[in-house]
């Protein structure tokens, strides 16, 4: 455990705060600033997730060699399967909130694209300041 704490501390925080933002009772608001505002919100936290566990994942590994698969793993699938057990947990375990099937997509898009900017943009110039 103390070596994931020493090699993705950012992403780690990432995740707590997610943790916390997806259970909290938050205060009530009227009228959201616009219609799916709160998707936006999905997707720029899981984004944000996704983008700083590949961040520390290429900065780690790129001099004993990539691992993709791996990195595929904790990047993509965990964030995923991380989002749909947020949105079960909310359904399931408070009063204030529900899972939805249409945050869960937006989590998803986020990671998606985050992985996308991620692997096509930050791998090579991360992989070239070797």
């Amino acid at each position: 455990m103390l070596y994931y704490i020493k090699k993705y501390p950012f992403s780690l925080a990432i995740t707590l705060t997610v943790t916390y933002l997806s259970f909290f009772r938050p205060p009530s608001i009227n009228t959201p600033w616009f219609d799916g505002a709160d998707k936006v919100v999905h997707f720029c936290m899981y984004a944000g997730l996704s983008g700083m566990l590949w961040i520390e994942f290429l900065l780690n590994h790129r001099k004993g060699g990539l691992n993709v698969k791996r990195a595929i793993a904790g990047a993509v699938v965990c964030p995923v399967l991380f989002g749909g057990l947020i949105e079960l947990g909310q359904a399931g375990l408070t009063r204030y909130r529900g899972g939805s099937l249409l945050d869960f997509l937006a989590n998803t898009a986020g990671v998606f694209i985050a992985s996308l900017i991620a692997w096509y943009i930050l791998r090579p110039f991360i992989l070239k300041r070797n």
